[in-house]
């Protein structure tokens, strides 16, 4: 195992990885912008090493300034978290040729899953299905226009090289088409580099599964069962659980099998090796693909809590070459738990609200685990997602979760900044909620002010 490990990322995440090391017996690093200076995870971390100036490009996305941090630490591995460069391949493929392990998926594999329509067509080609859409991607408007008359309305125009739902937008018509086309090609272009686009089917109001994937260097291969991530906002996600409602009681044991089966094939198909997530889309009986994520995902704790399997543990046993031990017999669920997103923003019009936190008092008892980036006094800038802990709540059973999490929300105080403990609250409060009838378009239609 790793003697020092260095972690590239911040807040919550960074204070999660620092934790899980330091109980395996290794020293840890921590990068900080000027902004995070008096953050949590700089001062639990074994040494400090600042990048630069608040932005992130200055700071979290400056590969050269951590390299150099992990040289001089002599850290043995670099641990990415998730968003800023953890889904970079060129900057994995660097940290390891200048020998450092990288704590993540091998180089190629994320390569594989970059561009979201040759992923597409890599899962089909091992039978994984799809949703509906273009082969390749769309040149120009006319071609547009005729692969939308074939897939049929409304349609999904989506950035290939995209992701946390930027680059995406619905069209009705034709005419809206056009329009939409010309606006994710911008969109791409200055989000990611890439003007190229795919269309696919667009699915009004369906459920959004994922299954945890977890595979070694030797090509052993774990499903570490589903979650369910369907009530969203702007393509974000706001609560998830695990497991998924659709499945409590034995319900459609057939289609979580589909759900665990593509799963397994789509991560078989990428090569794919240490953590990383399935996202799939349930609509009228069926299964789609959307896409894989190279990486940890925000929800992993509700996995980790449920199945009694160390993720992040694991990544780091799986970047220092060892084999996984687990069987898939073994991997079974106790209890339920919830996720809900603590942001800074208006709970109403979903606007970050960036401040000092005068008052930050999360709630206890038990069953309640607070994973949290920020402590009172701290200042919220807007330099960064506005996301500022992750209130995880488990239960025997799911109702039970529920009970718990309306308490533990309520005797939630934070003072100083807008925040979307109300919106947790109304979700719920929402029958559709207690009774797991979830999709994509429940806030809109259950949890409104």
């Amino acid at each position: 195992m790793f003697k020092k490990i260095l972690v590239a990322n911040r807040g919550e995440i960074a204070r999660r990885i620092i934790t899980v090391a330091r109980g395996m017996g290794m020293q840890t690093v921590a990068v900080y912008s000027d902004a995070d200076a008096e953050l949590p995870f700089v001062k639990e971390a074994d040494e400090a090493v600042r990048l630069g100036p608040a932005p992130a490009k200055d700071s979290y996305l400056n590969v050269a300034a951590l390299l150099e941090a992990a040289k001089q630490t002599k850290a043995e591995a670099i641990h990415p978290g998730y968003g800023f460069i953890s889904e970079n391949a060129e900057f994995a493929k660097t940290v390891a040729d200048n020998g450092i392990a990288f704590v993540g998926p091998p180089p190629e594999a994320m390569l594989r899953m970059k561009d979201k329509s040759e992923a597409r067509r890599l899962v089909a080609e091992a039978g994984v299905p799809i949703v509906p859409g273009s082969k390749d991607t769309i040149p120009d408007v006319a071609t547009a226009l005729a692969e939308a008359e074939r897939i049929g309305y409304p349609i999904l125009c989506k950035a290939a090289g995209g992701g946390g739902g930027i680059g995406m937008a619905v069209a009705n018509t034709p005419a809206e088409l056009e329009k939409v086309f010309r606006a994710c090609v911008d969109r791409a272009r200055a989000a990611f580099s890439r003007d190229t686009v795919y269309l696919e089917r667009y699915f009004a109001a369906p459920r959004h599964l994922e299954v945890q994937i977890l595979g070694d260097l030797k090509g052993h291969t774990l499903h570490i069962l589903e979650r369910e991530c369907s009530i969203q906002r702007r393509h974000q996600k706001v609560v998830e659980e695990a497991g998924s409602p659709l499945f409590l009681d034995g319900q459609n044991a057939d289609v979580r099998q589909q759900l665990f089966d593509a799963g397994l094939k789509a991560a078989k198909a990428f090569g794919y090796a240490n953590a990383g997530t399935v996202e799939l889309l349930y609509s009228e009986g069926k299964v789609y693909f959307i896409e894989m994520n190279a990486r940890l995902q925000v929800e992993h704790p509700v996995t980790e809590l449920t199945t009694g399997v160390d993720l992040i543990g694991w990544q780091f046993r799986i970047a220092a070459g060892e084999t996984l031990t687990l069987q898939q017999s073994e991997i079974t669920r106790k209890g339920h738990a919830l996720e809900f997103r603590i942001y800074a923003e208006d709970p109403v019009k979903f606007f970050p609200s960036p401040g000092p936190l005068k008052v930050f008092q999360p709630p206890t008892g038990p069953g309640v685990r607070l994973d949290a980036g920020y402590a009172e006094g701290n200042t919220v800038t807007p330099n960064y997602d506005p996301m500022i802990a992750k209130l995880i709540i488990t239960g025997d059973t799911r109702a039970q979760a529920i009970a718990r999490a309306k308490e533990a929300l309520s005797n939630f105080r934070i003072e100083g900044i807008k925040h979307n403990v109300p919106l947790h609250l109304r979700i719920l409060e929402a029958e559709a909620f207690v009774a797991g009838r979830l999709d994509t378009k429940f806030l809109e239609h259950h949890a409104k002010p």
